[in-house]
């Protein structure tokens, strides 16, 4: 378990998302059954609400006192969740959060579709907001996550995958989106260009941090801890920075069994290679580049008045590379 405490991040906002939480029932319901079961499956199926959570932290520690952050929380949410929907038929997931995935349970189409609606909602959402600068940076996000997740096709049974093009991709799919909600918190509370732009940069290099640290666990905690299944990125042939880091410092044995096992997308030698990622370093390379954003996202907080959601943001950016799950 973590050392920091998420729940009592959580607490500090506990009013404000249980607003979000109605708000995503009441904006989730659709006269089409299936988008109401499928709908409420996932956004039900036991997700942190990090982003949602980091768009109301970023808005109350800039003094936000209106009512439209739970509107922006939601949007945020829903995005999120088309993009999982879509992921998870990209790969091929059975398990998420430790639960079936919603296209093992009703198909491909039916996620793809329902994913799709939750996007086409998070924009009608958006103009109800009618917020000019919220439409153009949430518009340009969902445009860099496609992008990202194109960049990960590419990328996919590619072995000689640089460290470079894995950061972008992690930058585009992940970051991106973390950004957007640390950003907008700014936005609607009308800070200075100054306080968006650190706000921005702190939830980048948080989202990043995060990503890191998924891709660590992939590697080093069990199923039932992190909610898929062991070597899900490798069967899925993505060369993520455990992986690239263990291919340059290997000898050529090791090389070789992660090379194939990326090429075919397999997890038949996921001991081996698990093995090969300890003694090469890969661990703990991946750990420190975690570490490093975490820090940098801190740091991004400087220009922020002190405040008790300023704290919990700090406190966000420890619990992104010391959790367990």
């Amino acid at each position: 378990m973590s050392s920091v405490d998420i729940q009592s991040i959580y607490s500090l906002i506990e009013d404000d998302m249980a607003a979000v939480d109605a708000m995503i029932h009441a904006r989730l319901q659709s006269e089409v059954v299936l988008i109401n079961q499928l709908g409420h499956y996932i956004i039900n199926s036991g997700g942190k609400r990090l982003r949602p959570a980091l768009a109301i932290l970023s808005a109350r520690a800039c003094g936000y006192q209106g009512q439209q952050h739970a509107n922006l929380a939601t949007i945020i949410e829903f995005i999120h969740t088309a993009t999982l929907l879509h992921d998870d038929v990209v790969d091929g997931s059975e398990l998420r959060r430790g639960k079936e995935t919603a296209n093992n349970l009703w198909g491909n189409e039916a996620s793809v579709l329902v994913g799709d609606f939750l996007y086409t909602r998070s924009f009608e959402m958006m103009v109800e907001m009618d917020l000019m600068p919220l439409m153009r940076i949430l518009s340009h996000t969902t445009n860099i996550i496609a992008e990202g997740e194109v960049l990960q096709l590419l990328n996919c049974n590619d072995p000689d995958t640089s460290e470079a093009a894995y950061l972008e991709v992690i930058h585009h799919k992940t970051a991106k989106l973390f950004e957007a909600a640390g950003q907008l918190g700014a936005v609607i509370s009308g800070s200075s260009p100054e306080i968006e732009h650190a706000m921005a940069m702190y939830a980048m290099h948080l989202g990043s941090a995060f990503q890191l640290v998924d891709d660590l666990l992939d590697y080093s905690e069990s199923s039932d801890t992190i909610g898929k299944n062991i070597g899900d990125d490798l069967a899925e042939g993505k060369p993520t920075l455990p992986l690239i880091h263990a291919m340059q410092h290997g000898n050529d044995t090791q090389r070789q069994v992660i090379r194939h096992a990326i090429e075919h997308g397999e997890r038949d030698r996921i001991d081996d290679i698990i093995t090969i990622i300890n003694e090469t370093g890969a661990i703990n390379y991946t750990s420190q580049a975690a570490l490093k954003e975490a820090e940098q996202a801190k740091s991004d907080l400087a220009l922020l008045p002190e405040s008790i959601y300023k704290e919990a943001l700090s406190s966000l950016a420890d619990f992104s590379v010391e959790r367990h799950y």
